[in-house]
């Protein structure tokens, strides 16, 4: 038998921005629950290193991932952990019926949209076939296994960089192969890179095929010269995929009002073309996705929510019109 809960607000993902709404919400004494579908920690879980949180020099990413759980939980965040959600739908009355996996529904006047992203896959052929045995989308949950190996990073913004230099900790050679002749990442980040011996970047090429041994381990990136055409075999036991993520909307049942790449677009108070509906980190279209940005946008999301209910409240409308003065309108 399915069964039905009841809360003020709904928040779909536990990364960094998932976490602060939480807390947030628990400091305005509000019904909420985090549904998650793995565990707290987003994308802080697959970085071994933040050094751009304020007041941390530098802080492992599970810490603080960690540190976030504990945080929001001791203003009485509620977590469903290994919880996959199917579907967000708004009903006639103005509420949203959140649908899990195992048949489960969730009722809330609000939700707050914190699903992050997924990897973008190159789309070449090998990569699936080898995903798991030599090709990777996570550099802290795979680098250890390719020890002394020769591996290839693709990508050129800030992950790709960032985790190229993490992963000449494990392995003997790294290549980036990377489409432009000039990098994306921050300077900061290609310094690092360019003095680091065990790194050669590969301008101007795109991955092609992965080719696999006898054993059905990866064991050759071929890349392509964008200018020339030219192939060329690279033996590399390893290929880490850093070329960008799509945001996790899929969720949503209607139409929402997004930017070229999906991401949604919200106003000032971070709630959608949906109302009622609200978006913080990296699902939302914004100049850049950082732990600081994702918890901005919760900290607006969570006190946003907080006048929309209380407009609901006093006005007795199903969907006010939240101000920026902070009051409201029917």
């Amino acid at each position: 038998m399915a069964n039905t809960f009841d809360y003020d607000v709904v928040i779909i993902g536990a990364g960094p921005a998932g976490m602060c709404a939480a807390l947030y919400a628990g400091r305005s004494m509000l019904r909420a629950v985090v549904l998650e579908r793995g565990m707290p920690g987003g994308e802080l879980l697959n970085t071994e290193k933040i050094e751009d949180w304020i007041g941390e020099e530098s802080i492992l990413g599970h810490e603080l991932a960690r540190k976030f759980e504990a945080h929001a939980r001791s203003f009485g965040a509620e977590f469903r952990l290994y919880t996959v959600v199917t579907s967000v739908r708004k009903l006639d009355d103005g509420r949203f019926e959140t649908t899990i996996e195992n048949g489960d529904v969730y009722h809330s006047p609000t939700i707050i949209l914190t699903a992050g992203g997924t990897p973008v896959k190159l789309g070449i052929p090998g990569e699936i076939e080898y995903a798991g045995k030599g090709v990777s989308y996570c550099a802290i949950c795979d680098g250890a296994f390719f020890r002394n190996h020769t591996i290839a990073v693709v990508g050129g913004g800030d992950a790709a960089v960032e985790e190229a230099d993490f992963l000449t900790r494990y392995a003997e050679k790294v290549y980036l192969i990377h489409r432009r002749d000039e990098l994306r990442a921050s300077k900061i980040l290609q310094q690092r890179l360019f003095a680091n011996p065990k790194i050669e970047v590969i301008w101007n090429a795109v991955a092609e095929e992965i080719v696999g041994d006898a054993q059905g381990f990866m064991s050759v990136l071929r890349i392509r010269d964008v200018r020339s055409g030219e192939l060329r075999d690279l033996a590399a036991t390893g290929c880490f995929v850093f070329v960008g993520f799509r945001p996790n909307t899929g969720v949503i049942d209607g139409h929402f009002e997004h930017d070229a790449m999906g991401y949604i677009i919200t106003d000032t108070n971070m709630q959608s073309s949906i109302r009622g509906l609200f978006a913080a980190g990296d699902v939302r279209s914004q100049l850049t996705r950082q732990v600081t940005t994702a918890v901005g946008d919760a900290t607006t999301a969570a006190i946003a929510v907080e006048k929309y209910l209380k407009a609901i409240a006093d006005s007795g409308a199903k969907e006010p019109e939240i101000l920026a003065s902070g009051g409201y309108a029917v």
